[in-house]
């Protein structure tokens, strides 16, 4: 007859949180971010390097954007002081009026959606978090008490 205390011990040991051992996510969800170093330049997960990769590849993308026209004004002045035929307005001055706030809401738009990807490649549910801390459903309030 098998001990109860080894049986137990077996049932806790196959209960998991939903991830699967080895899966990429596994190692993020059992990191203790508040009590271990950070090093941005390295980070110590596979979750943390792609996000950073994401980061640097938003800001290169950015930088092109803004400084992209202001450099080419500064280097090729002739051309981008053309004014354009259909608007009126010289090139420099359309591109950075116009282009680098299109480009800032675009890099949002991409942002969002790659970190959604990311998040969704290793099991990151926002829903599940937030709902975890009320078994009732009701919402605290912002002061720390029960909204009534």
């Amino acid at each position: 007859m098998p001990d109860n205390n080894t049986q137990d011990s077996t049932d806790r040991q196959a209960a998991t949180d939903g991830g699967v051992a080895g899966q990429a996510g596994q190692a993020h969800r059992n990191t203790d971010y508040l009590s271990s170093e950070v090093n941005l330049l390295n980070p110590s997960t596979q979750f943390m390097r792609d996000h950073l990769r994401i980061v640097w590849t938003g800001f290169v993308i950015w930088v092109l954007a803004v400084w992209g026209p202001v450099t080419a004004t500064y280097l090729a002045t002739d051309a981008m002081t053309v004014e354009m035929p259909v608007l009126g307005f010289p090139l420099h001055y359309f591109l950075v009026a116009f282009g680098a706030p299109t480009s800032a809401l675009l890099l949002s738009f991409w942002y969002s959606r790659k970190r959604d990807a990311l998040d969704e490649k290793y099991g990151i549910d926002h829903a599940s978090v937030e709902s975890a801390g009320h078994e009732s459903g009701d919402a605290t309030a912002a002061d720390g008490g029960i909204d009534e």
